[in-house]
């Protein structure tokens, strides 16, 4: 047997933050070593953070990343383990996202990125320069390129997050250059579902190129990403360890390298298609590292059960829970991150409505807050088409959190502003409703950013996805804040995640809000369905037409299949109504705070999805 133990750390990195990230690292190499870890496996960009986006580009903020590789190394020098961490190189005016092998006081190699994403939220390509087969350079005297590396315990190969991805990744090459632990280094953004994705990507990759595979992946927020954690040893297709997530933590597990080539000569496709491979390709070049791990007290991995044939008693959660927890927590880390790292905040300022989103932006900043112990102000600012039932579910809801709870009316500040408005339009122009609805609307968030200024308070700003898709939504006023949390949920995930949450903590104030219509509440009798179309509908044609580039005479064809109910005529106005509003409402949605991220599709011009401000429609 040869028995390695492999230390995955999920590390909350913050960008430009070189000493703490590494302190971070060298911290937890140390308690891994002190558990006999033979690998210790950390995120990419764990020296200078991630992303970095344009930083890259000042060169000091390159060469700092160098001087803390090299602390890390000095300070990690007399433990008997390798570590693998991600790090930025500069070499003749190229910049590499890398994967850095250090062990006994020296870095041994940097493996670039090759796979550079620029999609959805990436844009790696625009920073750095890609990786490559047979690249052998040299940087500050250490290997830069495509090596392996070859240790007491067996062959080595690192790489970093999408380089996995990619069916044509260097994973293949290096596995049939003699590669037995591939370590892949990762900062990979949440997304719902996406860790059923990564679980099933790198048992298939580690099952296909017949290697143990270790990934492991950031956690944390920043700005408007949210990075789940986690990580997966994977040994030749099966599943040795699952590391937790939504926490910064690290796990281990053992494995038998030994296993990992009886496996290879066990499977004729896998020998064959090296033999293929080798006859047009060179191999891997492999570095020597003359240095000695300690494995000597490692024992034979106990399987679940103490059985080998029976599965983990362990509880599994329905796929609801799993949907909803998810995205809660992705949400609340979103908040405590931004609170915690830009360090400029005391408290949270909600603008509670009595209405399902800021209820439920509530709830989420509570997540965090209860934990951290960070106080919560909420303000109830009515005017005179205010509620008493929304007055009094925002009561309740603050009360039943404990959270500070104010009534503040704008109705005096809303005839003054009226008055004002009149006499700049003059008697020719009268006000137009849409102008007074939103003179509320500002008024309240003017009011927010006065408090937030004075207080030091964090200002979430509370509107969802759909409604912000059609310009449901006023700039300078519910628009407003400095970090929309829930602006990438459609309106029924809303309502989905406070049924659950109903269900779970049974708070009156829940039941309070949606015993009531959704609506604004910013003219007599207004409910938001009434004014767009049924929110079901609306999240089909958002889905379809922003998400699935569907034209609108298909995505009349498809809300028609899921919504067999409605007429030809009418299903074909609903989504004529919304392509007109989508499109006329992105010089508003342009405009909006940094948004939390939490799936494939949201309205953030500088991630997901970039349409241009002035467009027509013709197409």
């Amino acid at each position: 047997m040869r028995l390695v133990k492999l230390g995955l750390a999920a590390v909350n990195t913050t960008v430009g933050a070189f000493g703490k990230n590494v302190d971070r690292a060298v911290g937890l190499a140390r308690e891994m070593a002190a558990q006999q870890v033979t690998v210790a496996v950390f995120p990419e960009q764990l020296v200078g953070g991630y992303p970095q986006e344009d930083l890259v580009q000042w060169q000091a903020f390159v060469d700092r990343q160098w001087v803390e590789l090299l602390r890390y190394a000095a300070e990690t020098a007399k433990l008997p383990l390798v570590s693998c961490l991600g790090v930025t190189v500069a070499f003749q005016g190229l910049r590499y996202n890398c994967a850095a092998v250090v062990a006994g006081g020296r870095v041994h190699g940097l493996v670039p990125k090759e796979k550079l994403p620029t999609y959805n939220i990436f844009y790696e390509g625009r920073t750095f320069a890609r990786g490559a087969a047979g690249m052998r350079e040299s940087h500050r005297g250490v290997p830069l390129g495509d090596f392996l590396f070859q240790f007491d315990f067996g062959v080595l190969g690192v790489e970093v997050c999408e380089d996995v991805w990619s069916a044509d990744g260097p994973m293949r090459r290096r596995a049939y250059s003699g590669a037995e632990l591939i370590c892949n280094l990762s900062a990979s953004p949440f997304r719902i579902g996406v860790d059923g994705t990564r679980r099933e990507l790198v048992s298939t990759r580690a099952g296909d190129h017949q290697v143990a595979l270790a990934y492991v992946n950031q956690v944390g927020a920043q700005d408007g990403l949210i990075f789940d954690g986690g990580g997966f040893l994977n040994q030749n297709g099966r599943m040795a360890l699952v590391l937790p997530r939504f926490q910064q933590t690290w796990g281990a597990a053992t494995i038998d390298l030994d296993r990992t080539l009886r496996l290879r000569t066990e499977n004729t496709t896998w020998r064959d298609d090296k033999k293929s491979w080798a006859l047009d390709d060179a191999p891997v070049p492999t570095l020597k590292v003359d240095f000695e791990t300690s494995r000597q007290g490692l024992t034979f991995p106990v399987p679940a059960q103490r059985s080998f044939f029976l599965p983990s008693s362990d509880p599994v959660p329905t796929a609801r829970e799993r949907y909803c927890e998810d995205l809660l927590d992705a949400l609340a880390m979103g908040i405590g991150d931004y609170f915690e790292k830009t360090r400029g905040f005391k408290c949270i300022g909600i603008a509670l409505s009595g209405g399902r989103d800021s209820l439920l932006t509530l709830l989420i900043a509570h997540r965090y807050a209860a934990k951290a112990k960070v106080p919560i102000e909420t303000f109830f600012m009515p005017t005179r088409y205010s509620s008493q039932g929304t007055r009094d579910a925002a009561e309740l809801i603050a009360k039943e959190l404990g959270v500070a709870f104010h009534i503040i009316s704008i109705d005096e500040a809303f005839e003054r502003e009226m008055a004002a408005t009149k006499d700049m339009l003059g008697e020719a122009r009268p006000l137009t409703p849409v102008t007074l609805q939103n003179i509320q609307a500002r008024l309240r968030a003017q009011r927010m950013w006065n408090w937030a200024n004075s207080s030091g308070g964090l200002f979430l700003q509370t509107g969802n996805m759909s409604e912000k898709a059609v310009g449901y939504t006023t700039i300078g006023g519910d628009l407003m804040g400095a970090l929309a949390v829930i602006s990438n949920l459609p309106k029924t995930v809303v309502m989905y995640l406070l049924s659950y949450l109903l269900e779970k903590h049974g708070y009156e104030g829940i039941k309070a809000v949606t015993a009531r219509p959704a609506g604004p509440e910013l003219a007599p009798n207004q409910v938001g369905e009434d004014e767009l179309m049924p929110f079901p509908i609306l999240d089909a044609c958002f889905h379809l037409f922003a998400g699935e580039k569907l034209g609108p005479a298909d995505v009349v064809t498809a809300v028609k299949a899921i919504f067999p109910e409605l007429s030809a005529e009418v299903a074909e106005a609903h989504v004529k109504k919304f392509v007109r509003l989508f499109t006329q409402s992105i010089y508003k949605w342009v405009q909006s705070p940094i948004a939390l991220h939490v799936g494939n599709l949201d309205l953030d011009r500088e991630r997901a999805l970039q349409l241009p401000v002035v467009t027509q429609t013709e197409w």
